[in-house]
């Protein structure tokens, strides 16, 4: 099921080594699909970094489209997706709910523009397969929002990982609570959602896992779910709220995961990432509880040193990133077909 493959080499201004982007050729213009909180988020951050213009915004939620304006006072308001689509634009930036990435993201990409698309790109492999190739077709750059990539903390990390500073890495050990939940309707419905935490917290703890070891094969998932307390059979039908997974990769090493919604975990959230090496180890870690603000530290031994800490204005860094793509001229990047590997793991902790 699961592809062995060795790290590409970063290909314009893939991964998150900006230094090696080409100079822009020009400033793309933008559509923005979904302005909720992410969408708004991701907006301020490729405008405040002057790379690309925000031209067209769209959104069904008159809440959301007035506050993006506020930010964009410039941008023009679409009626409509087929109006955004059809609007004078180099590429859109889609934020709406999971069940409708792939469908928006393949209407782009027939129309000729790049995509940036909030987590998950699709519902599982099969739809994230579908809108790579029609990224390949097209000649389009199309990225994925797997933000925490992006954080100093796991930019160290896995620098220690790449140098062989703590040695083969044999286990790593993540977890993703959200101790709130989310608070749209959407994600309780597994038609729309295409599944719980798993597809909205463990898709991240998957990615870094696989990002950071270099996307090595996957050999084995086993998995667990519930909802409310009950375990759920393969395929559930109802979203799950507490999930743990583990699964092998070449190599050898062993990747543990856990994550839910609701938990009462003590405080708003537990994030961690641990990598334990045969010559040492490295965390990343959330500090008191917080979604935005992360630690990185070295284990030797009993000794442990500090590689990162907050303040780190991480969360817009993946999206400025794709525009700066964009802008030097950038068509489709073969890198993002490691997130069809993400999403076959997760259709097997689904048991699909």
């Amino acid at each position: 099921m699961f592809t062995a493959s060795t790290r590409d080499p970063f290909i314009g201004c893939a991964d998150d080594q900006e230094r090696h982007c080409a100079p822009p050729t020009h400033r793309p213009r933008l559509g923005f699909l979904g302005v909720g909180w992410i969408g708004r988020h991701r907006l301020q951050a490729i405008a405040a970094s002057g790379v690309a213009e925000v031209a067209t915004l769209f959104d069904a939620a008159p809440e959301g489209l007035a506050q993006a304006q506020a930010l964009a006072p410039r941008a023009e308001v679409a009626e409509s997706l087929d109006a955004l689509l059809a609007a004078e634009l180099d590429g859109i930036v889609i934020a709406t709910p999971s069940a409708l990435h792939a469908m928006q993201a393949e209407a782009a990409l027939s129309r000729g523009l790049a995509v940036f698309c909030q987590k998950p790109l699709a519902r599982d492999a099969d739809e994230t397969a579908r809108v790579v190739r029609a990224a390949e077709r097209a000649d389009r750059l199309l990225a994925v929002d797997f933000s925490y990539r992006h954080t100093e903390a796991m930019r160290q990390i896995r620098a220690l990982v790449d140098d062989g500073s703590i040695g083969r890495i044999y286990a790593v050990d993540l977890v993703f609570h959200n101790a709130y939940g989310p608070d749209k309707p959407w994600f309780r419905d597994v038609q729309r959602s295409g599944g719980g935490c798993v597809i909205d917290l463990g898709i991240h703890l998957v990615d870094l896992a696989l990002w950071t070891l270099g996307f090595p094969a996957v050999q084995a998932v086993s998995s667990r779910l519930y909802a409310q307390g009950v375990p759920l059979g393969p395929r559930p039908q109802v979203v799950e709220d507490y999930a743990v997974a583990q699964f092998g990769v070449a190599g050898g090493a062993t990747v543990r995961l856990a994550c839910s919604w609701n938990l009462a975990a003590g405080r708003d959230a537990v994030i961690e990432a641990v990598f334990h090496g045969t010559r040492g180890g490295a965390a990343m870690r959330n500090v008191r509880g917080s979604f935005l603000d992360f630690e990185a530290e070295r284990f030797d031994g009993t000794r442990s040193t500090v590689l990162a800490a907050p303040p780190d204005d991480w969360g817009g860094r993946a999206a400025v990133q794709w525009a700066r793509q964009l802008a030097s001229g950038a068509g489709y990047d073969p890198a993002v077909a490691r997130v069809m590997q993400v999403a076959e793991v997760l259709d097997a902790i689904y048991g699909r």
